[in-house]
């Protein structure tokens, strides 16, 4: 029986998504794009499970399984290569998706290589802590394809225009000191202190208030292309939102008590 190619686990409030492709360095073909599609989502509905962690072990994700595409492409017309791999796109893209509107926390713990659609899936968790022995490529350019995975949307909003345009269309190889100065990933630590320095931020993002940690990555995910007056009004009512549950009470008791809150969701 082959082994399971995403690998959950949970505990304390925190969900581990580990893929386990390593002998592919976890390149992505559209089982594994349906096994962590399903992990993803089970960990958004799952009411107990406060942050979610996605690794990859060695390595953090290569791209595309290039083996499994040319199979594909050898076979079929070009028609058919059309119609298939948009509907791939769309399963991957089903994916980044529900990263993006999970009301919780998610942290892409990476070490290795982080290409192509690996490092898509990076920029699509919301926050990042990459081992010093990391390294990057968007690698699309390089074999004759236009990125996915929302990359052409995340890339530019991190690092600006003109250097999004270079890493896109050149398609070179960075390490995580230039990950980090880029705003790409959020720290770098030494990569025997990964797992340790990981579960401690993910640890203290489940400790937190769940429910004002959904509606603040929902107001800055939905500013990316709000006008103020807009975004305001959003604040307004996701504001509106906390004031009316019982952690809000408790925040502001636990600080006029000098103690540590007790947060309920």
């Amino acid at each position: 029986m082959s082994e399971a190619l995403v690998l959950a686990a949970s505990a304390g409030g925190i969900s581990t998504i580990t893929l386990n492709r390593p002998g592919a360095l976890n390149a992505l073909d559209r089982d594994l794009t349906l096994a962590l599609r399903d992990a993803v989502f089970a960990a958004e509905q799952d009411q107990g499970v406060r942050c979610v962690v996605i690794r990859g072990g060695e390595h953090f994700m290569a791209g595309g399984d290039l083996k499994w595409f040319h199979e594909r492409v050898r076979s079929s017309s070009a028609a058919e290569n059309r119609i298939q791999f948009e509907a791939f796109i769309g399963e991957v893209h089903a994916l980044i998706i529900s990263l993006r509107r999970m009301p919780k926390p998610v942290i892409a713990s990476v070490s290795g290589a982080a290409a192509g659609f690996g490092l898509s899936l990076m920029m699509a968790c919301d926050l990042a802590i990459a081992a010093d022995n990391a390294y990057f490529t968007l690698a699309y350019s390089l074999i004759g394809a236009s990125p996915d995975g929302g990359s052409t949307f995340a890339l530019p909003r991190i690092v600006g225009a003109k250097k999004a345009m270079e890493i896109a269309l050149l398609g070179e190889r960075f390490d995580a000191a230039a990950a980090e100065r880029l705003g790409l990933v959020n720290r770098v630590v030494p990569a025997a202190s990964l797992e340790a320095e990981t579960l401690k931020l993910a640890a203290r993002l489940a400790a937190g208030p769940t429910a004002v940690y959904g509606r603040t990555k929902a107001l800055l995910n939905s500013s990316l292309n709000a006008s103020l007056e807009s975004q305001l009004q959003r604040e307004a009512e996701a504001f509106a939102q906390c004031a009316a549950e019982p952690d809000f009470a408790e925040g502001i008791r636990a600080f006029i008590e000098k103690r540590k809150p007790q947060w309920r969701r």
